[in-house]
């Protein structure tokens, strides 16, 4: 079992952060930046599942990003909220260029035959009682490692240890330990199994 965790740039000029993790949580971590990148190590490692912190979905009704009449928040969306979890709406300034990435990356992996999922570091963080990177970047580190991960280089940056969170992520996905956030004919965030979500799937 290997699982590729991204946390996607929104454009391809900024890092994107992997990890590589395998069954016994060994992890390895890197930056990459443009979607050729992406999908070379993608073919390389052949994971069994890509965990993208990045919307890969638009809301309902909304034609595309740029359909300023549509609704700005997924169902998905709407579940973190009222589990208290802080999120940049997909439609707001920056956002609307990773959302468009992230579609389109998850478009050209699942035709490679990749299954491709939703995730959220910074949600997952605060589920599994770990800091957020912004807030502490060693306690993250530190938090990752209490979990179980294992080669978190001292020094890896925020983008490599979201990337690893969201390897993370894939792994609980992978063994059915997780909850799906959402409404699956509209898209679902896959979080770690938690109380604060009423609806669990997996």
């Amino acid at each position: 079992m290997v699982v590729l965790g991204l946390d996607l740039a929104g454009v391809e000029t900024r890092p994107t952060g992997f990890c590589i993790l395998d069954a016994e949580l060994s992890a390895e971590t890197g930056l990459l930046y443009g979607d050729g990148e992406i999908l070379t190590l993608t073919l390389r490692h052949r994971p069994s599942v890509v965990a993208v912190d990045a919307p890969l979905y638009l809301p309902r009704g909304r034609s595309s990003i740029e359909d300023r009449s549509g609704p700005h928040l997924r169902e998905c969306d709407k579940a973190l909220r009222r589990a208290g979890i802080r999120f940049l709406p997909i439609t707001l300034g920056a956002m609307r260029k990773l959302t468009v990435r992230g579609m389109r990356l998850k478009e050209r992996l699942e035709k490679l035959g990749f299954e491709v999922i939703e995730v959220y570091p910074g949600g997952a963080q605060d589920v599994l009682g770990i800091p957020r990177g912004k807030r502490s970047l060693e306690g993250l580190r530190r938090g990752l490692e209490r979990l179980g991960l294992r080669g978190l280089r001292e020094g890896a940056t925020v983008h490599e240890l979201d990337a690893a969170t969201a390897a993370y992520v894939g792994y609980l996905y992978l063994k059915g330990e997780y909850a799906a956030l959402g409404d699956e004919s509209e898209g679902l965030i896959i979080m770690p199994r938690s109380e604060r979500f009423s609806s669990i799937h997996g």
